[in-house]
């Protein structure tokens, strides 16, 4: 066997031997090779879909923390609460309309290096916020966060999916976790932090962006020597749906609607909610900033369990149960005493953020070759939605109260009963035959 050649069968048809010419010592066929590569693939998926979840973290906390520091703002700089609500629009605006223009060219012309370029965006807003002295500052750094955040979650989302091993949900459930679990620290930061040291310790979390920016180059090097970010031609760009193109629009439509109540409802919360449990509970601003994080890391908390569970049963059920069954508690919310409405906060993030896992993925099986621009819509929608719903309740609050505000959105919920107008489809975006079989 020594003078023969390694990998050659012996006399037994069943079993290989491995040997090398020199020393008859045992290597590994093709075969198994093969299969240690994908291994190697898969772990290497792994591990970018953890960098991609702590940097989605990373930049979650970074532009979460121009809303937790708003009472700050509001005194500082005499604000009304219209003009915060202005302030959130433009941040949240500028990051709707950017990102599905962002998602569509990348579709076409994948970006590998543009996620730490948002990142660096990101940045310059921190460091604008933090040495602003007037109002125009303000909005500028605003606008610098909604500019990072357009770059970062199309292409950011896109891989997710690309590392989700085919659990999509799942992917982005524990994506969107990160972001999610961001957003509930920035509260915590606000009140034991910045709020005692004043605004310009706001700079000291470029360091946050920085760290972004070195990790999110180490992906973009995967992600263009993986071969992913090569131009997308012909049959791979079209990727046509299995539906009809109208069932798709509608769809689309009535899961734009549910966007709309989900992000509207969530606004009156990040952006008011410590308000609220000011001026009707009278707590101080540090106790008010712990309620909002309780409520934000029970989104957190939703928001990972909607996608696995979107990947077991369908996305469609986890749309319902989600935005039409939180009704109850946000109907009770506006009506109840203290430790109620931290107990319905609860429910509320825990049911409604489950949804949103579920109607990404959900619509990018509906448009199967544009996962980039899909993406960039409903996060564009997501802080758009968001950024009106500030910049409208702000102004409906300085009209009349914050209770009011939140009397009038508990029935946001009900546009949930829209999604009975989604098609039944399987979770590999293909239609439920009439007999449901």
């Amino acid at each position: 066997m020594a003078g023969r050649r390694a990998g050659v069968y012996d006399k037994a048809p069943q079993r290989l031997v491995l040997a090398t010419p020199s020393r008859g010592q045992e290597r590994l066929p093709p075969l198994s090779q093969a299969v240690i590569g994908r291994q190697q693939a898969g772990t290497a998926a792994i591990s970018i879909l953890g960098a991609i979840t702590f940097c989605h973290f990373l930049n979650d906390v970074a532009t979460s923390l121009l809303p937790a520091i708003y009472p700050m703002l509001k005194s500082g700089f005499d604000l009304s609460f219209a003009q915060i609500g202005v302030l959130t629009f433009v941040y949240q605006g500028v990051a709707s309309m950017l990102q599905p223009v962002v998602g569509l060219y990348t579709d076409h012309r994948p970006q590998p290096y543009s996620l730490p370029f948002g990142m660096t965006c990101t940045l310059a807003g921190l460091g604008t916020l933090a040495f602003a002295t007037n109002y125009p500052l303000l909005l500028i750094g605003g606008a610098l966060l909604g500019v990072g955040s357009a770059i970062f979650h199309p292409e950011s989302s896109r891989l997710a999916r690309l590392a989700s091993g085919g659990a999509h949900g799942f992917a982005q459930s524990l994506f969107q976790v990160g972001g999610n679990f961001g957003n509930s620290l920035a509260p915590l930061i606000a009140a034991f932090f910045i709020l005692p040291r004043g605004q310009q310790s706001l700079g000291w979390f470029a360091f946050l962006a920085l760290v972004g920016i070195v990790l999110l180059t180490a992906v973009g090097r995967w992600y263009k020597n993986s071969g992913h970010s090569r131009p997308k031609t012909g049959r791979a760009a079209a990727a046509p749906s299995t539906l009809p193109a109208g069932q798709v629009r509608r769809a689309i439509a009535v899961l734009v609607a549910l966007i709309f109540s989900k992000f509207f409802y969530l606004s009156s919360i990040t952006s008011y909610y410590i308000f609220y449990l000011m001026h009707r509970f009278e707590l101080p601003t540090e106790k008010a900033q712990l309620c909002l994080f309780v409520f934000l890391a029970s989104a957190a908390v939703g928001t990972f369990v909607g996608g696995p569970i979107g990947d077991r049963i369908g996305r469609k059920r986890v749309i319902w149960a989600s935005i039409l069954g939180v009704l109850p508690f946000t109907l009770a919310l506006p009506y109840v005493g203290l430790p109620a409405t931290i107990g319905l906060s609860i429910l509320i993030g825990l049911v409604l953020s489950s949804a949103f896992s579920a109607i990404v993925v959900y619509a990018q099986e509906l448009m199967p070759g544009r996962i980039g621009m899909v993406s960039g819509l409903f996060f564009g929608l997501a802080f758009g939605m968001a950024g009106i719903g500030a910049a409208v309740l702000g102004v409906l609050a300085d009209w009349t109260s914050i209770q009011f505000v939140y009397r009038i959105c508990a029935f946001l919920p009900l546009i949930g009963l829209l999604t009975a107008f989604l098609p039944d489809v399987r979770n590999d975006g293909r239609a439920v035959p009439p007999t449901g079989r």
